[in-house]
């Protein structure tokens, strides 16, 4: 923990260095203004008269109450971990595309736990849950890690493939067996099979007159960065997966099999968006899974986290809570008599400049580099150097 906070300690001094480090952590920034911005701009075009308050309410209301601020850690919880699945994969050379089905599957499997296991007693049928969630996810994730080991499949294709085969196959499950025919959505979760808030709800209550949905789904997420990143950075298997991704022929050369690794790291992307998935639907702020046929937006709201995030787990539990604070932000400013169509336009706009990262972060190299040839052109002894 005393490493990772050192780790946080250096980021301002990276902002204003010129490493590599330094520069994408730079471009992340620049992305969000430029993205909160071109929402600032969408306001003004819709009602220039009320757009500052509204902007102004998009930065701050996150703020406002302890209540709301525990809407937003609510909200980022199921996108940290989505956004743990995308950039886990990209930490090992593979663009798992696939988050919204792997999200999917896991949180069937964990409302289906709950809903039908009630020879378990209910907090080890929560964990219970989660876990097989963790599974569902894990598995459905392998196919498209198989058929990139085995089949030289590109993982982008197969895994847009299974998220539709995933929704359509939840669907078609919820239908056959947990189905609340009144609703078209799954039977209600019982009280004592939720997530346990242990406190949080009512510690970010507030003044208001009920808790805030918030519970320790949050800091299971934040525990599972955390692993992610020790897994990465600090152990031999992390150094083989991230040892593939950069180069597969010279891994093999080495003695690593890229085909288990490469399995393996879809497994292990697919764990964290179950797990995201049955963290959401078990709270206790009452959700059901619909029969419709959409692809759950946390899948592809964890691909901005995660390149906002650099892909470092570390950086997408801030970028998760970022992307949870600007839509719990954007929710609020209906006050200001902005259509909730508009508030949505706003924050996707936000949250899809955010995926622009990697070319803000190629213009600033372009722009620092001219930079440093001009300097070393006004300055004759750095030149000859």
């Amino acid at each position: 923990m005393k490493k990772i906070l050192g780790e946080i300690k250096k980021i301002p001094g990276l902002i204003m260095s010129n490493s590599e480090a330094g520069l994408s952590l730079l471009s992340s920034i620049v992305a969000v203004i430029g993205g909160l911005l071109i929402g600032l701009i969408i306001l003004l075009f819709t009602d220039y008269t009320r757009a500052f308050p509204a902007f102004l309410d998009i930065l701050t209301s996150g703020f406002q109450s302890l209540r709301i601020f525990g809407e937003v850690l609510s909200k980022a919880t199921p996108i940290i971990l989505t956004g743990l699945s995308v950039g886990f994969a990209l930490k090992t050379g593979l663009f798992n595309i696939g988050a919204s089905g792997q999200y999917s599957c896991g949180a069937f499997t964990a409302i289906y736990i709950v809903l039908t296991a009630t020879f378990i007693p209910p907090p080890l049928r929560v964990v219970t849950a989660m876990v097989c969630a963790m599974l569902a996810g894990a598995v459905w994730a392998a196919i498209p890690g198989l058929l990139k080991a085995f089949r030289n499949v590109h993982e982008v294709i197969s895994s847009i493939m299974t998220n539709w085969i995933g929704i359509f196959l939840v669907s078609y499950l919820i239908q056959k067996t947990i189905i609340d025919p009144t609703t078209a959505r799954t039977k209600t979760i019982p009280l004592d099979v939720t997530i346990p808030s242990f406190g949080l709800g009512e510690l970010f209550q507030g003044t208001a007159s009920r808790p805030s949905t918030v519970d320790i789904g949050i800091v299971i997420a934040i525990a599972m960065a955390i692993i992610a990143y020790i897994v990465l950075e600090k152990t031999k298997f992390g150094y083989e997966l991230k040892a593939c991704g950069f180069n597969r022929d010279a891994a093999k050369y080495a003695g690593v099999s890229e085909k288990r690794s490469i399995v393996y790291s879809m497994m292990i992307s697919g764990a964290f968006a179950g797990l995201g998935g049955s963290l959401h639907y078990l709270s206790a702020a009452g959700v059901a899974k619909s029969v419709a046929t959409v692809l759950a937006p946390e899948g592809f709201t964890g691909i901005s986290v995660a390149l906002l995030g650099l892909g470092n787990p570390i950086g997408i539990i801030f970028s998760g809570t970022l992307i949870g604070f600007l839509q719990q932000s954007g929710f609020l400013v209906q006050r200001h008599g902005f259509a909730p169509e508009i508030i949505e336009i706003v924050t996707s706009v936000i949250i899809y400049f955010c995926a622009f990262v990697l070319i803000v972060k190629m213009l600033l190299k372009r722009l620092r580099k001219s930079k440093n040839t001009l300097s070393a052109d006004k300055d004759p002894e750095r030149s000859g150097d």
